[in-house]
């Protein structure tokens, strides 16, 4: 059986005296979406920075973080995008004077520095997914709406050929059907064999694309299954689909 694409097992990440994460596990399969819902300062993004070795200064981190099958302990960020890992920050952290182009270029840096032939070759996939951005190619990204700079973060993601591709609250600050589009594109990745970790505050979007979904809660994992039972979870439609979801 083939090790997963993620693997984490009891993730402590601390500042100074106050422990943010406490003991987190998950995993991530191969073409599988697990999503991580909970609210505001349940310590999601943390998580994921954690993952990526993107913790902030003074961070502190114990626990095992295993990336297809390899320990991850000691390993720089850029070295776990080589190996095919890449998140993708809620602030996005575009380049808003550059071209749409040349943001998308940017991602297969690290290919084109390991002098890949071919660094590029995932332009056209980037354009298939999101038409918009072909359209813009040659715009400023600073000139783009919301939704299409959420579109260049994760199509610049999509540069680097990663096998695990981390979302942290994508559909964060977006109209209704750019979320409805966004997430339907995240599906279409699923198809194309990425593993995919979720961090959203939409529970019921998260809940509804994913194969499998973890609730944190205060820095610990407080519930978790296939995504299809947890959205029909008495607690967790009570406090994170609401009322509405008992009289769909």
């Amino acid at each position: 059986m083939a090790a997963p694409v993620l693997e984490v097992s009891d993730l402590h990440v601390g500042y100074g005296k106050v422990e943010a994460l406490h003991g987190v596990n998950l995993t991530v399969g191969a073409g599988r979406i697990v999503t991580v819902i909970g609210p505001n300062g349940a310590g999601k993004s943390t998580m994921l920075n954690a993952i990526a070795d993107a913790l902030p200064a003074g961070g502190t981190l114990r626990g095992r973080i295993s990336l297809l099958g390899h320990d991850m302990s000691g390993v720089p960020i850029e070295s776990r995008v080589a190996r095919g890992m890449c998140l993708v920050p809620e602030k996005r952290e575009l380049f808003a004077t550059m071209t749409v182009e040349d943001n998308l270029l940017l991602g297969s840096y690290r290919r084109y520095k390991a002098r890949e032939k071919n660094y590029a070759d995932q332009m056209d996939v980037v354009f298939d997914l999101f038409p918009r951005l072909k359209e813009r190619r040659r715009q400023d990204t600073g000139t783009l709406s919301g939704g299409e700079r959420q579109m260049l973060a994760i199509g610049r993601a999509l540069m680097a050929r990663p096998q695990l591709l981390m979302l942290d609250e994508p559909s964060l600050g977006l109209a209704p059907l750019i979320v409805k589009e966004i997430f339907h594109i995240i599906v279409r990745l699923r198809q194309s064999g990425v593993a995919i970790l979720l961090v959203e505050q939409n529970a019921r979007a998260a809940l509804q694309v994913a194969d499998y979904a973890y609730v944190l809660e205060t820095g610990e994992i407080a519930l978790e299954g296939p995504a299809s039972e947890l959205a029909n979870d008495p607690k967790v439609i009570d406090t994170y689909l609401g009322l509405a979801k008992k009289t769909a």
